[in-house]
């Protein structure tokens, strides 16, 4: 087994225990073997002799986020903004994540707003955060809600305004088989929740980049 690996919760998410074993290469190169056997193909032939190695180096990307600390993307705060307070909006950024409960891909794009109290944040460093919970196991609605708590709580800012659309495969693929139907999901923190008229601006200018 590999070294014990500590795992820190993701916000919005239950406890887990602080100390969890990660098992080895081998025996994650093992499980997608028996996978493949169990799926009716055989492992050893040419064509998927190499599928566990790939499939274990594709994981190390796909979830990558677990070993990203989303404070630390956040952390340097320009404050010299010329008195700079008005809305602060990224649209349009792209992201594939894993649903937890099938582990099939749903992509989509994440658009973010913010009212800043105190600075302002790199615009890249946003799509990074989207990027971190993205490559996690995730539900969108969880993924929505880890975005904005984790702005809101880096810059402190007066309010912070989330929305995220996506399809998910496990909903196309398998299931139903409904083909390009979309889910949105929205998180309000701040005079985003509060003043319903910030909401309708957010939204407002959204609509006018499409």
């Amino acid at each position: 087994m590999d070294d014990l690996v500590k795992l820190k919760p993701a916000p919005y998410r239950a406890a887990a225990p602080a100390l969890r074993a990660r098992p080895s290469r081998e025996e994650a190169e093992a499980a997608v073997r028996t996978l493949i056997a169990w799926a009716g193909d055989d492992p050893d032939r040419e064509g998927l002799a190499d599928t566990p190695r790939r499939v274990v180096k594709s994981y190390e990307e796909l979830f990558s986020g677990y070993r990203e600390d989303p404070d630390a993307a956040l952390s340097r705060v320009f404050k010299d903004v010329q008195g700079y307070a008005d809305i602060v909006l990224v649209r349009d950024v792209p992201f594939v994540s894993h649903c937890e409960h099938h582990m099939a891909p749903f992509l989509g794009k994440a658009h973010i707003g913010y009212y800043p109290r105190n600075g302002v944040v790199g615009l890249s460093k946003l799509a990074r955060i989207v990027d971190t919970f993205a490559h996690r196991l995730q539900t969108q609605e969880a993924l929505t809600a880890e975005i904005a708590e984790s702005v809101d709580k880096a810059l402190k800012t007066r309010g912070v305004a989330v929305l995220v659309e996506a399809e998910h495969m496990c909903m196309s693929m398998r299931g139903v088989r409904k083909h390009g139907v979309s889910t949105v999901t929205t998180q309000f923190t701040g005079v985003f929740r509060d003043v319903p008229n910030e909401q309708t601006r957010f939204l407002t200018l959204l609509r006018g980049a499409h």
